[in-house]
């Protein structure tokens, strides 16, 4: 029995827990680097060359690897060759944001094989119909894929605000005044595949640390600009939660003392400022006639001024400067507190202003940064050209059907060629598995 230390509460961390977090980085590194030879696994993953072997047999008795053929050695017999069993099975993630739900569904590798989005208007926020537009988007992914329902291994859920990821609980979404609302049982009644809960700061963060500008560092920040903001966490090479999986709320730290009055309660936050509405307002302050602005619509004004940069539009130009400027102070704060090798801009409002928002912001930090952190320090756009929020939901759902597998390897719950009920798992608490 292990313990591990989060903050304050030590967490007991039995070996089932342990066996999941190393069956999870196994494949992971797998799905990394496919083909791969056990050898090459034990070194990347710092276990026994006997462990991975075990692993790796396991995840064969899965139907999620297949052996690929050998490759030679020096000296030695060759090594056989592992591979991720791409069509072993199916992966949905889901984004929920404030204007839009999308849903993706992956294979076992990790590629895309459909999409489906749902638009929200303004104030349609209510928990049943976010629940209806996830349900109505789940099924369309899964119809377009032709997939069977035995195949999906589970759905990865990713909302905004503080989630408890145990009980699959929105515990607080500012934006829409959410309190405790039981969304994972609210999914069940519609949705027949496990569900598992998490917010898109982590979401983004593991789709950065798998496939992104985050793989292989230690230390990374993913700032995630969207209707909200906050900053995904990856320390010491795993994804830090916090004692109460509540990290990253960076979008809610003060900027401005008695500034404007945030969603929270609080006033002059940074989400208030470089937030998609915080946008809109710094555009509204500078010129309230613009036709860049559209009153009721982020996504077209975030649009409009995209092209307004394009297009050299002082007035475009100007509001990105402002926000970089407020965003860049943050960031700076950022970078002295915790040194990392990387800050990723990701989300959909970094993603449409791209590299006009990115060459302000790198001037902004630097002149707000400690010379030697900021010295250390890149800066740069997510590359991850799909949903990062969604990839990284999937994850959430290998992770999840990784542990519901017992330890000699085989379901604890047989699948049959239907969808079953909907169930949840409780997902794996150790840090031994990079992101989880």
């Amino acid at each position: 029995m292990a313990w591990e230390d989060r903050g304050t509460v030590p967490v007991k961390r039995t070996s089932r827990d342990i066996r999941t977090a190393n069956r999870y980085e196994v494949l992971r590194q797998i799905i990394a680097r496919s083909p791969t030879s056990r050898q090459e696994l034990a070194a990347a993953t710092g276990l026994s060359l006997a462990t991975v072997a075990t692993l790796v047999g396991e995840l064969l008795d899965l139907g999620m690897l297949t052996e690929v053929g050998f490759e030679d050695s020096a000296g030695g017999r060759p090594r056989g060759l592992v591979a991720v069993n791409a069509s072993g099975g199916a992966l949905i993630g889901v984004d929920i944001a404030e204007t839009y739900v999308r849903v993706e569904l992956f294979d076992l590798a990790l590629n895309m094989l459909s999409r489906a989005d749902e638009d929200m208007r303004p104030g349609e926020n209510r928990p049943e119909q976010v629940v209806a537009h996830v349900a109505a988007a789940v099924g369309s992914v899964v119809t377009q894929a032709g997939v069977e329902g035995a195949r999906v291994m589970g759905v990865g859920v990713s909302v905004p605000g503080q989630v408890d990821r145990d009980r699959g609980v929105s515990e607080y979404a500012p934006n829409w005044d959410w309190h405790d609302v039981p969304l994972l049982d609210l999914l069940a009644e519609h949705i027949a595949y496990p569900l598992h809960l998490d917010n898109p700061l982590r979401a983004c963060a593991v789709a950065e640390l798998w496939f992104g500008a985050a793989r292989g560092r230690g230390d990374a920040v993913v700032v995630n600009l969207g209707t909200g903001v906050g900053a995904g966490l990856a320390l010491g090479g795993g994804l830090h939660r916090g004692v109460s999986n509540s990290a990253g709320e960076w979008g809610h730290t003060t900027l401005v003392l008695d500034g404007r009055l945030c969603h929270c309660g609080n006033h002059g936050c940074v989400e208030t400022y470089v937030g998609a509405p915080g946008i809109m307002l710094n555009l509204r302050e500078l010129s309230p006639r613009s036709t860049l602005l559209h009153p009721e619509d982020q996504t077209a004004t975030i649009n409009a001024l995209a092209r307004g940069v394009a297009a050299q539009d002082p007035v475009a130009l100007k509001v990105v400067q402002d926000t970089a400027r407020y965003l860049g102070a943050a960031i700076a704060d950022l970078v002295n507190l915790l040194n990392p090798e990387v800050v990723v801009l990701s989300s959909w409002v970094a993603a449409t202003l791209g590299e006009a928002l990115l060459g302000e912001v790198r001037e902004a930090v630097g002149r707000h940064a400690l010379r030697r952190p900021f010295a250390a320090t890149e800066i740069v756009l997510s590359p991850i050209p799909t949903d990062p929020v969604c990839l990284g939901a999937a994850t959430f759902a290998l992770e999840g059907a990784l542990q519901s597998v017992n330890h000699r390897g085989a379901p604890e719950a047989p699948r049959g060629g239907q969808a079953q009920p909907a169930k949840r798992t409780t997902p794996a608490r150790s840090r031994t598995a990079p992101p989880s």
